[in-house]
């Protein structure tokens, strides 16, 4: 057995798309299996800041169609978390925040944001919730449909943090979460992030998280400041020097500046929709490395966009009409990313629909290595 297999994870590191595996089995678990609700424990998810964390549990719930609740204990004291008493009759009573779910039928999400950074009274009002599911003092339950996880900084990271006590630290499953660009990469796909910015990061990978040499007191690229540059594209695509500043501000000038580059030459493949969809139009596949990583971001972020069923089927035309020219190494990219789905289409429904294109057998045969990893990715 090599070392690499045997060595300790004394961090317990997960990428995002096991997080997301481990987030969605538990919160399904309480949607259908409520009695399991005092059984499954809460999760605590460690990591730098911006490594995206918050966003991630958020589009999770999304994606699943239940609620979701952002709860920031870094900026509450202990009433805000816990609630206020009354007196009626002589009897005293505490009136629960406005934020907990009281309906026992619903089915959510609830996240404890910056745990590592409440005040430690915050923390200690926190047990039971994580523990028993209930308010100290109070008269609620939290619904079983409910899911609790919470999220917090590391100390190496020069962020705010507070030590959490040992009792409140064995009332979780705990994670920290790695960033890792290709993970982030699936993750940018399916939640509609600029291509752009997906091609830019697989391309350098090595920049979706950056903290050694950037000034920590301005912006630095990390999976948060990057989903930002992909919002900001969107505002300022028509002007490109604010585009610029605002690239500038939010990942730093050093790696703004190269990505702003690579904007700059994705811009020529802006026609990519047309290729897709229209079987008379030219197109010559470059042959710079970081112009091809352009080309297959630009063409997953289209594929699944059709608005109707024939619309859709020309796109998966353009698809094999494009893989034909990649080479095998861009070939398993462009079919990883089109098996992806995006946020309308499941990974399931985009394998169908590629497979039975009336292409599919010719591609195989060509790129056999390519489809059948993804077959295994997908089984």
């Amino acid at each position: 057995m090599n070392a690499s297999a045997t060595a300790l994870d004394t961090h317990n590191l997960v990428t995002v798309t096991k997080a997301t595996k481990i987030i969605k089995k538990y919160a399904q678990a309480h949607a259908k299996h409520p009695e399991l609700a005092h059984k499954i424990p809460a999760l605590m998810f460690r990591g730098a800041p911006g490594v995206g964390k918050s966003s991630l549990i958020r589009s999770i719930a999304e994606e699943l169609g239940i609620g979701f609740v952002d709860v920031r204990l870094a900026q509450m004291e202990r009433v805000d978390f816990q609630g206020l008493p009354s007196v009626e009759k002589k009897q005293t009573s505490w009136n629960i925040p406005s934020f907990w779910p009281t309906d026992p039928k619903s089915k959510g999400i609830i996240l404890f944001d910056e745990i590592t950074s409440a005040p430690q009274d915050v923390q200690v009002a926190a047990y039971q919730i994580v523990l028993d599911r209930a308010l100290p003092n109070a008269d609620y339950e939290l619904p079983p449909g409910w899911l609790i996880v919470a999220a917090g900084n590391r100390a190496i990271d020069k962020a705010v943090v507070k030590a959490m006590s040992s009792a409140l630290a064995n009332r979780f499953l705990h994670m920290e979460l790695a960033a890792d660009a290709e993970s982030w990469v699936e993750w940018g796909v399916r939640n509609g992030i600029h291509p752009s910015v997906t091609g830019f990061i697989q391309y350098r990978p090595a920049l979706l998280f950056k903290m050694e040499g950037e000034n920590l007191e301005q912006g630095w690229p990390s999976p948060r400041s990057w989903e930002r540059v992909s919002t900001n594209i969107d505002l300022f695509n028509d002007d490109v020097d604010i585009l610029r500043s605002a690239v500038y501000g939010l990942i730093g000038t050093g790696v703004g500046v190269e990505f702003m580059e690579f904007y700059r030459m994705s811009a020529k493949f802006d026609d990519i929709l047309q290729v897709l969809t229209n079987p008379k139009k030219e197109f010559k596949m470059p042959e710079k490395a970081d112009e091809r990583y352009a080309v297959v971001s630009a063409v997953i972020y289209h594929l699944w966009n059709g608005e109707t069923e024939a619309e859709q089927n020309k796109r998966v035309d353009g698809f094999y009409r494009i893989l034909d020219k990649l080479t095998p190494d861009f070939a398993a990219l462009l079919v990883k990313g089109a098996m992806m789905g995006n946020d309308k289409v499941k990974p399931m429904e985009a394998m169908n629909a590629i497979c039975s294109n009336k292409h599919y057998d010719a591609a195989a045969e060509k790129f056999d290595k390519a489809f059948s990893q993804q077959y295994a990715a997908l089984d």
